[in-house]
């Protein structure tokens, strides 16, 4: 027999500016008050009706509260910029209503999980743990990454404009890849994106005007000293494909470098083989690649286990056997760590290395060497922003897919013809688990002021196939520091250490190859760099230069990629 519930529809919760905000509150209906339960959405309360039914009848009271602005509150909305004082505000109505036991908790993924970093910046005193899942980091993985625009960055405000959802014109894919498309054959400034749409947004061009890290994005982050303050239970949550994982990873990395001992004790992080939807429905399929059965987490129920442990004294869920869980894609098994940086126990460097500066195509590529080499010819590509061949291959294929690619790496054909470099190691002759963040470090000499590089690692399994393991995109000119622009002088061999790649954990299986391509990310999803070392986003035709890439590995130059092994 199902519990009984019981609805509040249209509550108003005041904030301290006088603005009210729209709740839907679920009642478990054999409660007199109970821990509460709260999300913050833009997307309005109605998309939490499955997840608050389920809550409520685990006992929790769940509220489910429009953001400012969006479906029945008051105010206007305002992308990621209210979201700390008004969720500190919600905390303390909910703590004194008859039906709160006072305890409150948060629930909620991606913009979700990024308000209950916001609320906890508060400290809110009847805030007793979150649970921040897929949290995205405005200036760290959306709208930019690498301070290279996503054109998604759009799109997504089409979805949240006006008070409303507008879900079918956000899930229109023919109507963005051609807008996108647009834009792109016609070397029109990203800048006008917006137009070429039909959505001018002030938004939009308010984050174009912070095209690099500075005090607008640290606004939308803890400082150092309130990253020491927290001492409540925390449960990261993130998957090795999750879109937002690079942001997710930042607030853990923060507080695990700031926080006190108390606090770092008590954050637990979970990363799971998912894409950033499957952090909260995980599923055993990704991007094409079969993860594995026991990937396929109840994660109602694991949410249920951890506010029952902080909230009623329950036992502690026992997939925490440590304070880290991650898995290990092809072994289909969850392994444990007490922190991530005693994962791997070895890194192995691969140095690249080539033929008489052959390094352009599949069939003949640069190579991923154990040992260092003592003299090696540069290898070189070009990028000419005018080309727009690649472009041409994305609006062709059928599915709509980001820039990066699945198992079929998208325009590899076109990754032959001197636009890219492309590296192989030798065949592994065991399996061999790579577990980490990897990193490259490499020697580039370029002909132009600017231009993007996107760093893409594949494993390469016996049958050909390939599998993505991680990505990293970087501007040139903030190859020192995301927050500082240093235009590349013209025939200078420059550092680059790509190190913005996601964690992924896979068991590479014996008999596989580890791939390597750099490129230019020259995409119609992505803001297009014109070489020029203007102002990208105002960039259009007129400023193309052709960049002359060449990566040195010689033994004064030794480009390497970084490998986290577990033994």
């Amino acid at each position: 027999m199902e519990k009984e519930l019981k609805l509040k529809w249209g509550v108003n919760i005041p904030m301290r500016d006088c603005v009210e905000l729209n709740a839907t509150v679920y009642l478990p209906g054999d409660v007199v008050a109970a821990p509460t339960i709260f999300t913050l959405t833009p997307y309005v309360a109605d998309t939490l009706h499955e997840r608050a039914v389920y809550f409520a009848g685990q006992g929790y009271v769940y509220v489910a509260v429009d953001c400012r602005g969006r479906g029945n509150s008051g105010g206007r909305f305002e992308a990621n910029i209210n979201e700390d004082l008004d969720g500190h505000d919600i905390v303390q109505w909910l703590s004194h209503q008859a039906w709160c036991d006072g305890s409150v908790t948060m629930w909620g993924g991606s913009y979700a999980g990024f308000n209950q970093w916001m609320t906890l910046k508060e400290f809110p005193q009847a805030l007793k743990t979150i649970v921040p899942t897929a949290a995205t980091k405005p200036g760290i993985d959306f709208p930019v990454e690498g301070n290279v625009f996503h054109c998604e960055a759009l799109q997504w405000e089409s979805l949240v404009r006006g008070k409303t959802p507008n879900n079918f014109i956000y899930d229109d894919i023919s109507f963005w890849k051609n807008k996108y498309f647009e834009l792109y054959k016609n070397h029109l400034p990203f800048c006008q994106l917006d137009s070429v749409a039909g959505l001018p947004s002030a938004s939009f061009q308010k984050a174009l005007s912070h095209y690099k890290l500075d005090a607008f994005h640290d606004a939308m982050d803890l400082t150092p000293e309130q990253y020491r303050r927290i001492d409540i239970p925390i449960l990261s949550i993130t998957g090795h494909y999750d879109d937002d994982q690079l942001g997710a990873m930042h607030f853990y990395q923060k507080h695990m470098r700031y926080g006190s001992q108390s606090g770092r004790e008590q954050h637990y992080l979970l990363i799971g083989p998912w894409d950033h939807s499957g952090t909260r429905t995980p599923k055993s399929n990704v991007g094409g690649v079969e993860m594995g059965e026991a990937c396929l987490l109840d994660m109602n129920k694991l949410h249920t286990q951890w506010y029952d442990w902080v909230l009623r004294n329950g036992p502690r869920p026992g997939l925490f056997k440590k304070r880290i869980c991650y898995f290990l894609t092809a072994a289909n098994e969850w392994k444990y760590a007490d922190s991530l940086d005693t994962i791997s126990n070895e890194t192995r460097c691969l140095y690249l290395n080539s033929f008489h500066g052959q390094a352009n195509d599949v069939m003949r590529s640069g190579s991923l060497d154990e040992s260092g080499v003592l003299q090696s010819v540069p290898d070189t590509y070009t990028y000419n922003p005018l080309d727009t061949r690649p472009g041409e291959l994305e609006m062709n294929s059928e599915s709509f897919v980001n820039y990066e690619g699945w198992v079929t790496e998208q325009g590899i054909a076109y990754c032959c013809s001197n636009t890219a470099l492309i590296y192989h190691s030798a065949a592994f002759s065991k399996n061999t688990e790579i577990t980490g963040h990897v990193k490259l470090v490499a020697w580039i000499e370029m002909n132009v002021p600017d231009t993007d590089f996107l760093i893409t690692l594949s494993e390469i399994l016996e049958t050909g196939e390939s599998i993505r393991l991680s990505q990293s995109t970087l501007r040139a000119r903030y190859r020192e520091s995301l927050r500082e622009e240093i235009l590349i002088e013209p025939g200078v061999v420059n550092k680059f250490e790509f190190g913005g790649f996601p964690f992924f954990s896979r068991l590479l299986a014996k008999g596989s190859r580890l791939r390597l391509i750099i490129r230019a990310p020259n995409s119609i999803y992505l803001e297009k760099n014109y070489n020029s070392g203007g102002l990208v986003s105002a960039e259009s035709a007129k400023d193309a230069k052709t960049a002359t890439i060449k990566l040195y590995h010689d033994s004064k130059y030794q480009s390497q990629l970084q490998l986290p092994i577990v033994n």
